[in-house]
């Protein structure tokens, strides 16, 4: 399995072009087996989860290529199987497969999703979802096991904010009879984006953005082709990378307006920089300030997966920090990592922790908790000094696409060994 060694000290400087959003491309190739018609997707991140996903949809018979981050899908002959086991326990997004597969082949039988070790999660909002649009929930407590005769539109009160829940229910709603409306529905960027790519396919959905999605359902939907927006989540740790060595970058090819908690956070902590309709300037910056509190919650406010590459620049900051996770379990546990590195962190429960700062960080052996605290020991790494190696970099190659070839064009010194 390979590492990152990194030799930190080097300030990040020039310019980059993020990929395509991971958290809207998953959703978007499960959605594509909603038509028998062929459908192109174009900057779609060539990163192990997309190759994970479009593994299980083959699995249904699904005929998929993907060369030079374009994925041609065709699902005319997806038919009911089982779903692979193995694949599904890579990754908690397997879970998406219900909303594209189950008005095509009316009956998933699946293991429960698997992925980062971050708590547990419950499924309880997807099949409440499903019920609600005359799905049969079988019980079982070693799969997942939902059958349909006909999916039926009404209005769906979603138990919690869940993306993936969100998710589900508009795909299994775009083809049921009569109106549905999804109430308590998540906002983010990536379910924007599905709503978009499904409109474009022939679905009936509006109140886009909002937290209560009207569609009416169609008979059927179209091949189409479509761009995958930009991953602002990639652009976030891009941003906090080049602030945090006092380097001066240009981030390209997102939406600015996706980001609006994390620029004020940023502002807060005196980060300068100059947002543009489709990039980003960060500008070098020093004197950096502790903030009050940094408090994840459901978008539009900060992001859960930038709250580790955040908490790596505070320990660069004067002061003392609040990080405060209100989402996920086990999501503070690469303190720990940061902590070795020198950091000083005083723990106040689970959920809370205090950063004090500044404080130099040493290079040494760490390792990589889940998809984003990777990203965040990269960071940490990049400002050490000396020598890190990064272990378990297989989380960071599930989120993003060929972060070191692009840190390098930056000037950085990491290397896959």
């Amino acid at each position: 399995m390979a590492n990152f060694l990194i030799r930190g000290g080097k300030k990040l400087n020039g310019e980059i072009t993020v990929s395509g959003s991971k958290n809207a491309t998953l959703p978007i190739l499960c959605a594509a087996m909603l038509s028998r018609e062929k459908t192109v997707l174009t900057n779609v991140p060539d990163i192990q989860d997309v190759h994970s996903m479009i593994s299980i949809l083959e699995n249904f018979g699904a005929k998929i290529e993907f060369k030079n981050n374009t994925v041609s899908i065709d699902p005319s002959q997806v038919s009911k199987k089982p779903a692979p086991e193995e694949l599904v326990k890579k990754m908690r997004a397997s879970i998406l497969i219900i909303g594209g597969l189950i008005g095509r082949i009316k009956e998933i039988k699946m293991a429960f999703p698997g992925g980062c070790v971050l708590g547990k999660r419950s499924v309880h909002a997807h099949t409440h979802a499903l019920k609600e649009l005359g799905c049969e929930i079988i019980e079982d407590e070693k799969y997942l096991h939902i059958k349909v005769k006909k999916l039926k539109g009404k209005k769906v009160i979603l138990p919690e904010l869940s993306v993936t829940a969100t998710e589900n229910a508009i795909m299994a709603a775009v083809l049921a009879e009569g109106e549905t409306e999804i109430r308590l529905a998540a906002t983010e960027p990536h379910v924007q984006d599905l709503c978009l790519f499904l409109n474009k396919m022939g679905a009936k959905i509006s109140g886009i953005a909002s937290n209560n999605l009207i569609i009416n359902g169609v008979k059927k939907l179209k091949g189409a082709k479509f761009q995958i927006t930009g991953d602002y989540l990639e652009a976030g740790t891009f941003a906090i990378a080049a602030a945090a060595t006092q380097g001066t970058v240009k981030i390209n090819g997102i939406n600015p307006d996706h980001l609006d908690s994390f620029w004020e956070k940023l502002q807060e902590v005196g980060v300068k920089f100059e947002l543009h309709k489709n990039h980003v300037n960060i500008l070098a910056s020093k004197g950096l300030k502790a903030v009050k509190s940094l408090r994840t919650a459901i978008y539009p406010s900060f992001a859960t997966d930038l709250q580790a590459p955040f908490a790596v620049l505070l320990t660069q900051a004067n002061g003392v920090s609040k990080v405060f996770e209100t989402l996920f379990e086990g999501r503070l546990n690469y303190l720990f990592e940061l902590e070795k590195m020198g950091a000083r962190i005083e723990f106040l429960n689970p959920h809370q922790a205090l950063i004090i700062g500044p404080t130099g960080l040493k290079g040494l052996p760490i390792s990589s908790c889940d998809i984003r605290a990777g990203a965040a020991m990269v960071i940490a790494a990049l400002i050490a000094d000396g020598e890190t190696e990064i272990s378990n970099i297989n989380y960071i190659d599930r989120g993003y696409e060929k972060l070191d070839e692009k840190l390098r064009l930056l000037g950085a010194d990491i290397h896959r060994i």
